[in-house]
């Protein structure tokens, strides 16, 4: 079939389906690297060699027609298609695995670990994303994330998941300065500030043992890597994520302040995306994940 006979221009068809993805002519353009104008011209010519109009034009917006609405899903999925074909295409060759995680998860507890999964699969190259943000399955770019939350998720698939407990943490030598017993309001607290609904806070903590003084935090941090250096450096009492910490904790760089733990709401949960490709490589990065975690 000569597809070219019977198929408009595909410089046209790739800056309408832009056009309608960013419901802006001027948008469209920035994103192809064009003018407005040449992005009006490609779609003029479009509705030439179609006969009818793509768009109505209105003050300031522009409304698609239904034959352009039927049109753009077409594209849409024949686009998707044809990328995540070209994607597959340019990985088929190289056993390579992308993991999500977040910044702390990754250098607390997925990095020190990772010597293990290389030395069982040296043929496998390991790509992993950090980021405290909630990570885009849905761009193809991860194969793996290890995402904390309660499941189920929308955007992807549970392969496993382990729950958590919580336990105040200091430096020894911290824990020789303080005055012995419980926690009082002469402790000195670190604080991780995060958005995250499922993050327990010192308040949290403090109301869960009915803890009744008054306390305010030493120091506060963005990130909870920084938080748990601070506490190695014995700047204080942290907050300790018994999967994060473990590793000081074998260490005695860290030692549990008392008995005292609290079950997190969430769990830490393997996730494969939706729309995910199964390959030798990540297959095996799954199984290695799963069984490190409940390890």
């Amino acid at each position: 079939m000569q597809f070219r006979k019977r198929l408009p221009s595909l410089t046209a068809l790739l800056t309408l389906e832009a056009v309608l993805r960013r419901k802006s002519f001027t948008a469209a353009a920035t994103e192809l690297g064009v003018t407005q104008a040449a992005v009006s011209r490609q779609i003029a010519l479009l509705e030439e060699e179609l006969g009818q109009p793509m768009f109505v034009r209105k003050h300031r917006a522009i409304e698609p027609t239904p034959a352009c609405r039927i049109l753009g899903a077409s594209l849409a999925r024949s686009l998707s298609d044809i990328a995540e074909t070209v994607d597959a295409i340019k990985t088929s060759g190289q056993d390579v695995v992308t993991i999500g995680a977040t910044i702390a998860f990754s250098s607390f507890w997925l990095l020190p670990r990772l010597a293990d999964f290389r030395s069982q699969n040296p043929g496998i190259q390991v790509r992993v994303v950090s980021q405290d943000e909630k990570i885009d399955l849905d761009s193809g770019e991860i194969n793996i994330a290890i995402r904390y939350g309660i499941p189920p998720f929308n955007d992807g698939t549970v392969i496993a998941s382990k729950d958590d407990f919580i336990t105040p943490v200091c430096s020894p030598d911290y824990l020789k300065r303080r005055q012995p017993g419980p926690l009082s309001s002469t402790d000195e607290y670190i604080e991780t500030h995060s958005s995250d609904p499922l993050w327990f806070s010192w308040a949290q903590w403090l109301d869960q043992i009915g803890a009744s003084f008054d306390f305010k935090p030493s120091l506060r941090f963005s990130h909870y890597t920084e938080t748990i250096f601070a506490a190695c450096n014995g700047q204080g009492v942290a907050l300790g994520w018994g999967a994060l910490v473990q590793a000081f904790l074998d260490a005695g760089t860290l030692v549990t302040l008392h008995d005292l733990t609290y079950k997190a709401d969430g769990r830490y949960n393997i996730l494969l995306p939706l729309r995910a490709r199964r390959t030798a490589a990540s297959d095996r990065a799954v199984a290695w994940l799963t069984a490190a975690l409940h390890a």
